[in-house]
């Protein structure tokens, strides 16, 4: 049986495309969103949980299961008279709750923007070489390792 994901968010940039590529990993997918009553206890079973839901700290770390992976997609600025700019920037989920729960939590920010960046990046290499008639690298990393992870191989 396939990894139990939970993708907090439904829009048509995160929330589904995260989805649909979860569920061609195997996994069993359940999409919450502001609405869905008892978002707690949905992520009380989910072996991976990826927070797209726009709300800052919303998820915390009392609702995960122990040893579950945090993607962290959100990024809020919340007022913060400490620092030079008077905010700053977190995430969906509140970090440090989380990092005392999960097997594994990306920061924000510093943890998925990067990573966009850096496929953006190699879209355009890949782009720019099949123009040319050149054969495309392949993506970075494998989806076939992702594929064992969800469905426990």
């Amino acid at each position: 049986a396939g990894k139990r994901a939970v993708v907090l968010g439904r829009s048509n940039v995160v929330g589904a495309p995260v989805a649909a590529l979860l569920q061609q990993c195997d996994a069993t997918v359940t999409v919450c969103h502001s609405r869905t009553e008892d978002t707690a206890a949905i992520l009380g079973h989910a072996d991976v949980v990826i927070a797209a839901i726009g709300r800052a700290e919303y998820v915390r770390g009392s609702w995960l299961k122990p040893g579950c992976v945090v993607i962290d997609v959100g990024i809020n600025a919340v007022d913060d008279v400490t620092k030079k700019a008077g905010y700053r920037l977190v995430g969906d989920v509140n970090f440090d709750e989380a990092a005392a729960v999960a097997s594994a939590v990306t920061p924000v920010p510093g943890g998925v923007g990067p990573m966009t960046i850096a496929m953006l990046l190699s879209n355009v290499v890949n782009l720019t070489k099949a123009s040319l008639g050149e054969a495309p690298d392949p993506l970075p990393g494998r989806l076939g390792d992702a594929a064992d992870f969800f469905t426990g191989s």
